[in-house]
Formats: structure tokens, sequence, C-alpha cells
């Protein structure tokens, strides 16, 4: 386990990792947001509403969204970690396969029967243990443009196969009146950084009865050859090489960039989280777009990626009780009514892990209850492998290689890739 520096105070106990424990020592706090940001003023607020509740000094650095990763990892080798870090519920595996947090006893965290078992399913490492507190969930919904179906003439969309041909409408019939071909149906961040393609298409995937990995006795083995996950890639590569439906540059576009085409006019779908409603608000207005929960795929499945965030208690720390107390404020009410960024427009908390606040009434706005329900009746975690993080970007460069090669046979790639996440899982002790 990679130990922080430990920090000596006369007389205290020694904690989990051997640590001298000094339950007045300050906490460093980190966040995955740009500094100067709402979300980071938001943060910020919370850690502040956190030491003048609990007496512990507690500092936010709130370090860059694009440069987070090689931050942590200096710190890492600096064997210095912070005492806290706020990060995504995918980063889980990586964080616990490197021994850099700490367990966490679920039943021993103040308020844990009132926080969705959905989010603590997401902080469940692949030994069934508990590495994190649950702070923030999400889950993607379609936001479409309701001007541009109108014009259109299309109703909303009750099948994957409705929406694809939703957007060959958006994309052939000139929404937009202005007389050009220059309208794209579905934006899609179909780039490999991040597997931010895995991460798009895990819900068109799920709902299709397709799979990245499936069970198989102890441990798992690659679903993405299966036939209904081949037919899934398929009805995929048709977006990109057939119909063109998707925006100029869709196979090396991240989410910055998606971002933009959108609130621009010049795309019509996009399976996106809550946290762009304010923006878009702004940018394109609230009247032009509605928003809807992704459509049934074959079979009448469905199922929606749902993510998030965790406080994660690092190794190494000398005040785990403070560790503790700031994961159990920060999932609190109070906490999480903070984080939803009402004051400030910090949006740190998009949908509440804590069932006891009801985020679209405190909003008062219905749109995010679609954002709610979606999660609820639908949210789907990535699979709590050792590190899908690893798997998610395996994943993400096999599936661009067949939208940007618009010839490869789709059985044969997903064969391939197949081999490739087997491959993977063997290394990672969780084959089956």
């Amino acid at each position: 386990m990679v130990v922080a520096t430990a920090v000596t105070a006369a007389g205290c106990s020694s904690g989990s990792s051997g640590t001298e424990q000094d339950a007045s020592q300050p906490l460093e706090v980190w966040i995955r947001q740009d500094t100067g940001s709402p979300a980071a003023e938001s943060a910020e607020a919370l850690t502040k509403a956190f030491s003048e509740k609990s007496g512990i000094k507690a500092k936010l650095v709130a370090v860059g969204v694009n440069d987070f990763e090689t931050k942590l990892q200096q710190r890492t080798a600096q064997k210095d970690l912070p005492d806290i870090v706020i990060n995504d519920t995918g980063q889980l595996g990586n964080l616990v396969t490197q021994g850099l947090v700490r367990e966490v006893d679920r039943e021993g965290v103040a308020g844990s029967g009132d926080i969705a078992d959905r989010s603590w399913e997401a902080a469940q490492g692949y030994d069934g243990k508990y590495y994190g507190v649950p702070f923030n969930s999400q889950a993607f919904a379609l936001l479409i443009r309701k001007d541009w179906r109108e014009k259109v003439g299309a109703p909303l969309p009750s099948s994957w196969d409705e929406l694809a041909q939703l957007a060959s409408a958006f994309t052939d019939d000139d929404p937009d009146g202005n007389g050009k071909k220059d309208t794209a149906g579905m934006v899609v961040p179909g780039s490999t950084t991040r597997g931010y393609l895995t991460w798009w298409f895990s819900t068109m995937l799920w709902s299709e009865g397709g799979d990245f990995v499936k069970k198989q006795g102890d441990g798992y083995t690659a679903a993405v050859d299966d036939p209904a996950s081949v037919k899934a890639v398929e009805k995929l590569q048709a977006m990109f090489c057939d119909s063109k439906v998707v925006q100029p540059g869709a196979s090396t576009a991240d989410s910055a960039t998606t971002h933009t085409v959108f609130e621009s006019g010049k795309g019509g779908i996009y399976l996106t989280g809550p946290y762009m409603l304010p923006r878009f608000d702004g940018s394109l207005g609230k009247d032009r777009y509605e928003v809807v929960a992704a459509p049934p795929g074959a079979g009448g499945r469905t199922a929606a990626l749902a993510e998030g965030e965790n406080v994660y208690l690092m190794a190494g720390s000398g005040n785990e009780k403070g560790q503790q107390a700031f994961a159990e404020f920060a999932a609190s009410p109070t906490g999480q009514k903070i984080g939803l960024g009402l004051d400030n427009g910090g949006i740190i908390v998009r949908l509440p892990v804590n069932t006891t606040v009801d985020g679209a009434a405190e909003r008062k706005d219905p749109r995010w209850d679609v954002f709610q329900k979606v999660y609820d009746e639908h949210g789907r975690n990535a699979p709590a492998l050792p590190n899908w993080a690893t798997v998610r970007q395996i994943s993400s460069e096999g599936l661009n290689g067949v939208v940007s090669e618009c010839s490869r046979d789709i059985a044969g790639a997903m064969g391939e890739l197949a081999a490739e996440i087997d491959a993977e899982l063997e290394k990672q002790g969780a084959k089956g």
C-alpha cells in the first residue's frame, strides 16, 4: 500500500495504516474541478461548511480536470497523498489496485441507511468491500431539439431504431430551415480519450441487450462478441458510416467539443448528463430542447449508464476520524444541498445520493426528475472489475476502430476486442 507521509503527534494512537493520528490535523481535500469554476466555488462552500460544523480545518484544492490523474500520481510517487479525494466512481478500481484508498465500513458511516443502494454499489470494489462514501450520482438522458422535432413532424422516439430515424430527419430534412444541409442528428463524443466512446455507447449497448463483459463463474468474461453486442455495434457503425447522422469529426470528439456542437445548433440529439442543463438553458434557450429518457432497445430492454463521484479516504492520512467526518458531512442532507449549487450554480451534486433530499424539488425544475427516474428505475453502474477504467479504454479503442474504418467487419473486430478484454481480465485476476 502506498502511504502518505505521517504527521507526528505525541500521545496519539496509530491509524489503520500505522500512521500516527491527530484528530486536530487539517485535511487536504482534492476535487476534479478547474480552479475558479462555479463547481470549485461550490466545493469550497462545502469544505467551509464542514469546517464550521466540525471544527476541523480543511483546505480545498481544485485540481484541473485534464491533469488530475497526473498530479495525483505525482503525489503518490512523493508518498504524500491528500487526505480526501472526490473523484469519479469509474476510478475506484484504479485507486484500489494502487493501494491509494482506505476501506470504508458501510455500516459505520453515519446516515448510511439514507444513501441509495445503487450509489453504494458504485463505491464497492471487485472484492465486495467498500472503498468510498457516495457523494454524487448521475444518469444519462436525451436532450432533443424540440423545435427541430416539430419542424420535421416526428414524434418522440419509442425505440433506438426510431431514435436513429429521428436523427436521420435532423440530418437530411433541414430542421433549422436555413436551406443548407449543415446539421447532424446525433451528437456523439466518439474519442478514445478517457474512454469517451464506451461511456456514450454503454446506454445503447445495454438497451440493445449487449454488454462489454458478463459474469462467468467467480469472475467475468468478454461479451462484446455476443450476437446482441455485435448487432448493437452494427447500429453504431451505421450512424457513422451509412446514415451518417453524427456530427463531422465525431470519432475524435470529446465532451468539450460535443457540448459546443449541441448548443451552437449544429446537432439535434445529445445523450448526456443533467449537469449540462444550466449551460444549455443559457446558450441555447430552455424552450428549444426537451429532456426525455433514452428509449428501450431490442426486446423492450431499457438501461442507462449510472455513475457519479465518491469521497475517497486516502491511505496514510494522519486524521482518519476527520476523513470519515468529512465524508459523512458530504453525504448528509446539508452537504448534499450545498452540492446542488442552488446559491452559486456550481453543481457538484447532480442527483443526490441521500434519499431524503429531493433534487428536482430543491431546484424547482421537473426536468431534473427525468434524470432521477432514469437513475432510480433504469440506472446501471459499470461492472465492479478490479480496474474498469482500463477495460473501458480498451473497449473504446476497439469501438473507435469500427466507426473510423467503415469497411471493418463488425463480428471479426468484436472477436478481436473480446480477446483483448479477456487478456486484460486475466491480467487483473478477474477472468471467470
